[in-house]
């Protein structure tokens, strides 16, 4: 249905490739202002400052999947994933060597599995548990952070869903969640778009073409 655009979208892929400045890269894509999630009984769980200098191996949300480590005081090091799925796309959770959490490209939904050196598998396939109730966890692509519950078997229930603390994208216009905003990010924004991919269709709680608007303004804007 987005075909009777083209031609518009590839004059905006022009006018995006226009040589501008670009922000300075940083690995982690989390906000500052919210990098902190509840657990029930391990208390807070820092996603953003991870590694030296602070924020090199903080957790990243990427469009299809997440990485990086977050750290909890009392748990210390959780492994979101690697960044480099087997295929390319998706993290396969079917053993040791290629885990980690993945994005629903469709409803948002998170599923797969995060490692924690002293606490074991975090799942953050809530879906069958949490789903009627919509309290899932998931990327709510419209606010641009975590919704929902992920579980531990050795830890409980860790809360994303709080409106004061959670766990959201510092820079939305970098969008592929390299660390860098930069020119693949509009491809792989408007290779979504054109698919109908909720995160890229509906970006900044709008749809359609102002979804396009949304997101070049977030990109010329530049990051933090």
């Amino acid at each position: 249905m987005h075909t009777r655009h083209s031609s518009f979208v590839a004059g905006l892929i022009v006018s995006a490739l226009v040589p501008c400045a670009t922000a300075s890269a940083q690995p982690t894509n989390i906000s500052p202002a919210h990098k902190y999630c509840w657990g029930e009984n391990v208390g807070w769980l820092n996603w953003r400052d991870a590694g030296s200098p602070p924020g090199a191996q903080g957790a990243r949300i990427g469009a299809a999947f997440l990485s990086g480590f977050v750290w909890g005081e009392s748990i210390g090091w959780v492994n979101l994933g690697d960044g480099s799925p087997a295929d390319g796309s998706r993290y396969a959770n079917t053993d040791g060597t290629d885990t980690g959490v993945n994005i629903d490209a469709i409803s948002g939904d998170l599923y797969g599995l995060a490692w924690g050196e002293s606490v074991g598998w975090i799942n953050f396939d809530t879906r069958v548990a949490l789903a009627p109730f919509g309290q899932q966890a998931r990327w709510d692509s419209a606010a641009q952070r975590l919704r929902g519950f992920a579980w531990g078997e050795n830890i409980g229930w860790i809360n994303l869903d709080s409106d004061e603390h959670f766990v959201a994208v510092g820079c939305a216009a970098d969008y592929n969640g390299d660390g860098v905003r930069d020119v693949p990010d509009i491809f792989a924004f408007l290779t979504d778009w054109f698919a109908g991919v909720p995160r890229a269709y509906t970006f900044g709680g709008t749809a359609g073409v102002p979804a396009i608007f949304a997101f070049l303004s977030a990109w010329f804007a530049g990051c933090p």
